[in-house]
């Protein structure tokens, strides 16, 4: 029988190590940046340079829908990856599969940078970039799910959030170093220059990050919940059997649930960028500094808002970020529409750095706990994965057809992401297993046991 995952937590670590908790909740982070890195990088450079250098024969406009869709292939794999990767991390341990997962992902960006253009050996220069964006996107299928668990699994329950949510940094500084290094070389570099092979400099540098997480990888123990459930014989032979036996709602509701904060993030991100520098004729280097500001402060209000979900609950924490997000997607774009640096920089910083951070924040500890600890590696991942891919995975490629549906204007991008937002909000409502009730004090400081997850 399955111990359910808050009675689990609540027995893990009672007087946890919070050294060894910040040592995983550091490598995780790292290996999500690394995560962040390489599909960031690739966004980056899709709206850029991707479209003339592997896609030359088709108009700009075309071109650019042409290196979004390669960038969507990465995300049709990710749930391929979730499936396969949580399985192992189930059956064998988190800590196994996430050096593996880190290698594909880590050593798929390095080659992108190695891989000849278009000019250079035609057809096949496409078809190997498809090929290497899927088995990156195998590999950050699997990605996420062992991250989070790590650092959720070490970490006491009353701060499952702010642990969790540490890890979700990676994903701002995934973006901070390859927008930063993108905008440095296009400021120093010829355009023709950068084109031509400045654009590759980021992905060789990507093996950096791949040396460094490897080591802090393989220098964390497993994590201690799977620890026990392996001694006490309770590891599931097919887990995703299990998932469908008893938590297709819980998947299906943090499904959507995932939509709108993935598919946001690029909205700002990835959308924007191309709409700001394409339509509206602004530069791209106010634009790109511009979400460099808002990642750089998305960093410091991830662990504020799981702060904040520890405290007052996370479904509430992340509906506020849905709801906030809805009301802020028309000022985002009129925002935008100024032209003018300031005025961009503070749309990408309420747009990611407070509603996306809001939603992020409180969603790795919300979701986790929707499963208990035999299935959490493939549930947490199957709800991440086809989430981000409906998501994240298809909102540049609507983003950029809506803006061409409506001559030019943002209006559809506006309704498109209202929707998702509302829908993702109402499913997230529904999570109330993932949830938990602020743990009282006792009259010392310390934290009293969660009625709840005592009655469980």
């Amino acid at each position: 029988m399955l111990t359910p995952a808050s009675a689990l937590s609540q027995q893990a670590l009672p007087d946890a190590d919070h050294t060894a908790a910040r040592r995983v909740a550091v490598a995780s982070a790292l290996g999500t940046t690394v995560e962040y890195y390489d599909f960031t990088l690739y966004a980056t450079t899709a709206a850029l340079v991707f479209d003339h250098v592997f896609f030359p024969s088709v108009n700009d406009a075309v071109g650019t829908l042409a290196a979004f869709s390669t960038f969507f292939v990465g995300y049709l794999a990710r749930p391929l990856g979730g499936v396969v990767f949580g399985h192992f991390g189930d059956r064998l341990g988190r800590k196994t599969v996430l050096v593996t997962t880190l290698l594909l992902m880590g050593l798929g960006t390095f080659c992108i940078g190695l891989l000849p253009s278009y000019g250079t050996i035609g057809i096949a220069a496409p078809v190997l970039l498809v090929l290497i964006r899927l088995i990156q996107g195998l590999g950050m299928g699997g990605e996420y799910g062992g991250g989070v668990l790590m650092a959720l699994e070490y970490a006491p329950r009353e701060r499952q959030g702010l642990y969790t949510s540490l890890v979700h940094i990676g994903t701002p500084a995934g973006v901070l170093l390859p927008v930063g290094l993108v905008s440095v070389l296009s400021a120093t570099m010829s355009e023709s220059a950068f084109d031509a092979w400045g654009w590759r400099v980021p992905f060789l540098a990507s093996i950096v990050l791949v040396g460094l997480g490897m080591y802090l990888r393989v220098t964390v123990s497993e994590s201690p919940e799977f620890r026990r459930l392996r001694a006490e014989r309770e590891v599931t032979k097919i887990p995703l059997r299990g998932l469908a036996d008893g938590h297709l709602a819980s998947v299906g509701c943090s499904v959507i649930a995932k939509i709108a904060e993935s598919g946001l993030f690029n909205v700002y991100y990835v959308v924007a960028l191309a709409y700001a520098t394409d339509e509206l004729g602004v530069d791209k280097q106010p634009v790109l500094i511009a979400i460099l500001i808002a990642c750089a402060l998305e960093c410091l209000t991830l662990p504020l808002f799981g702060m904040v979900s520890d405290r007052v609950g996370r479904r509430l924490v992340y509906v506020a970020g849905a709801v906030f997000q809805a009301l802020l997607i028309v000022p985002f774009f009129l925002l935008v529409q100024t032209r003018d640096p300031v005025l961009i920089t503070l749309a990408m910083t309420l747009g990611l750095a407070v509603g996306h951070g809001a939603m992020y924040g409180a969603q790795g500890a919300l979701f986790a706990n929707l499963y208990p600890v035999a299935l959490r590696y493939t549930g947490l991942s199957v709800s991440q994965q086809v989430g981000a891919t409906l998501g994240g995975g298809l909102s540049p490629l609507a983003g950029t057809a809506l803006i061409t549906a409506f001559d030019g204007r943002p209006t559809g991008v506006c309704l498109y992401a209202i929707g998702v937002v509302l829908l993702s909000g109402a499913c997230a409502l529904a999570l109330r297993r993932g949830d938990h009730r602020p743990l009282r004090r006792r009259p010392g400081g310390a934290p009293a046991t969660d009625a709840r997850a005592a009655a469980e």
